[in-house]
């Protein structure tokens, strides 16, 4: 081919006459509140899905946390947001879903790699409709720091029994704060307490599903045992810990003066900057040797598309490789402690991280109780477990007492529990 008719294709390229390869050329604008994922999306994600699929850019376009709601709604009603939509998990999502701004994704190629509780935050009720593409979860347990383990003369618990024997142990040597956890914030006695070791009670999904068909009470001893090994914590938290807020906590751990934090597996990114000492993890304890554990393993955020995005198919071809092992592999490894939802095996760079997500071989995986519908009404659940979590590590209020409370409240609204 000549040089002259080389420049004449091109002059009738930029002048519209564009052939096959430069009709799939399009750019997709991804709409998240992760705001502090910004350069793990131009640095790592990006070029990785764009060197496979020349013809499709990524544009990511975060807005902050607190206004992303608002102003995803306000775009998606004008018409004006991206062809991809960054997905908070239940109710946020489903009201999109049902208002027609998600495409129902459930016949994706990419969505047989997720299981249906890695599904639960973006299906229906019924589960037979699903709208994102699940990305990453986060994994309750207890991290702790090895240092002083070893120094006062204890090994990580794996029963309920030695648990409490490791924190009198730790308490009667005096070094160190058994475990670093306050009531003042009220949510962190709930999610890193409650929630933490409560599925060990309930069964994971087989008694939050019970709860949510109506044919388990919050007032049935599975429910209410939690909160009974909640009242014992009180002995090990320290002094002051009614006044404790969340960061008060942080600041006690990765400073070296307590030796056991009730944890969410977002925290390792964060410990592993300001820790200088060596940490474990150890999963919630069973009842006793030999019983089945269970681990709180909560949907966190997925992927959805704009059902009225002009780029749909290029759309489809990100989110299957959202639920790809590439993408898995890459996401979970660079926000250690945000792990993948899919089925496929990831190994895990972070040692503390794949300590957390190993117990996903070894326990029964569950999410969050007052999470999927249960919180719809008034009094909220989710809201009322904050208070009733933290009034009974402070023994203001009984187990039984916070059980009646929330199981009355649930049944003021929700008919399934009346």
């Amino acid at each position: 081919m000549t040089k002259r008719v080389k420049r004449a294709l091109l002059a009738a390229t930029m002048l519209g006459f564009a052939g096959p390869a430069m009709a799939q050329d399009v750019t997709l604008t991804i709409e998240s509140w992760r705001n502090d994922d910004l350069t793990i999306w131009q640095e790592t994600l990006i070029p990785a899905f764009e060197a496979k699929n020349p013809g499709i850019k990524l544009r990511f376009n975060p807005t902050a946390p607190t206004e992303y709601n608002a102003a995803l709604n306000s775009k998606l009603e004008a018409g004006s947001a991206g062809d991809l939509i960054t997905c908070r998990p239940f109710d946020a999502s489903l009201s999109l879903y049902e208002k027609g701004y998600l495409a129902p994704l459930q016949d994706l190629e990419g969505m047989k790699n997720f299981g249906d509780v890695a599904k639960s935050g973006w299906s229906t009720d019924d589960g037979s409709v699903t709208f994102c593409v699940p990305m990453a979860s986060v994994i309750h347990g207890f991290i702790y720091n090895a240092d002083a383990f070893a120094e006062v003369g204890v090994e990580p618990p794996k029963t309920v029994d030695a648990f409490f024997a490791a924190l009198d142990k730790i308490k009667e040597d005096g070094t160190y704060i058994p475990m670093a956890m306050g009531t003042n914030d009220q949510w962190e006695a709930a999610t890193m307490g409650y929630q933490n070791i409560g599925p060990t009670y309930w069964h994971g999904e087989e008694g939050r599903l019970a709860l949510i068909k109506g044919q388990q009470k919050l007032t049935d001893d599975q429910w209410v045992e939690p909160f009974r090994q909640l009242a014992r914590w009180k002995d090990y938290l320290g002094d002051g810990y009614e006044a404790q807020t969340y960061p008060d906590s942080q600041n006690l751990f990765t400073l070296g003066r307590a030796a056991i934090y009730p944890a969410g597996s977002w925290e390792i990114s964060v410990f592993n900057e300001q820790a200088d000492f060596k940490m474990g993890a150890f999963a919630p304890p069973v009842p006793k040797e030999g019983d089945t554990c269970y681990i709180s393993d909560h949907v966190d955020i997925a992927m959805g598309m704009n059902a009225k995005g002009p780029n749909q198919e290029a759309a489809k071809t990100f989110l299957n490789w959202v639920g790809s092992e590439e993408f898995a592999t890459l996401y979970a490894n660079a926000l250690p402690g945000f792990f993948s939802l899919s089925n496929h095996e990831v190994k895990m760079e972070d040692p503390l991280a794949q300590e957390f997500v190993s117990w996903r071989t070894k326990c029964k995986s569950t999410i969050r109780s007052t999470y999927q519908i249960l919180s719809r009404g008034t009094p909220n659940l989710e809201n009322e477990t904050w208070n009733a979590s933290a009034n009974v590590i402070k023994g203001t209020e009984t187990p039984e007492a916070a059980a009646e409370r929330l199981q009355k409240g649930l049944a003021s609204w929700y008919d399934p529990q009346k």
